[in-house]
């Protein structure tokens, strides 16, 4: 009888544990996500530009955040600084080299959370045609049901990245060498 109630009791825990597990969209429909950079401009000013069109995904378990992943994709050709002339610049050979490249991704391979729902994230980060490892410190936003009957989960990542480690070598002054990157996302439950 005990052994039944145990093996009872274990399922029970099984089931509920690969119920909490769930597939995530992230929400660029209602653009509750973005992809955003800031770098340098001569050391003087910044810079702050964002890419208007990608797409992403996720498994999220709140139980076992150590088996969650992430995968996005970003049209690099939409690159927007709020001025065209400076976008037609970054779209070209010096920088983004959109018709060689369109895209760039991001895939996770590993992920750490912490108790106070900060961690990091380490993955492959294919940009300009070379793709390198990266960690990304994260920060879990929060989770829960939304007024629409979904459910939905939030997520910020933020990394450092050095351009020549992608083949950007257009020199533009020490202070421009490196970019901050920043993504945010709201991801609905499939």
């Amino acid at each position: 009888m005990k052994l039944k109630l145990l093996l009872s009791l274990l399922a029970t825990l099984l089931i509920s544990s690969a119920a909490n597990a769930a597939d995530y969209k992230i929400d660029t429909k209602g653009m509750h996500a973005s992809v955003q950079f800031k770098i340098s401009h001569l050391g003087m000013s910044w810079i702050v530009g964002r890419f208007d069109s990608f797409t992403g995904e996720y498994s999220f378990d709140a139980t076992k955040p150590e088996a969650s992943n992430l995968s996005i994709v970003v049209d690099t050709k939409s690159v927007n600084t709020n001025h065209a002339e400076r976008d037609i610049h970054l779209r070209n050979k010096d920088f983004l080299d959109v018709e060689k490249h369109p895209k760039a991704t991001f895939v996770s391979e590993s992920v750490t959370l912490n108790a106070d729902n900060t961690g990091t994230m380490t993955g492959k980060l294919n940009l300009h045609g070379v793709e390198k490892t990266i960690t990304v410190a994260i920060t879990k936003i929060g989770e829960g049901k939304d007024p629409w009957g979904g459910y939905r989960s939030g997520f910020e990542g933020t990394t450092t990245l050095k351009l020549a480690d992608y083949g950007i070598t257009k020199n533009l002054g020490k202070a421009s060498e490196t970019l901050e990157l920043t993504v945010s996302f709201e991801g609905k439950r499939q």
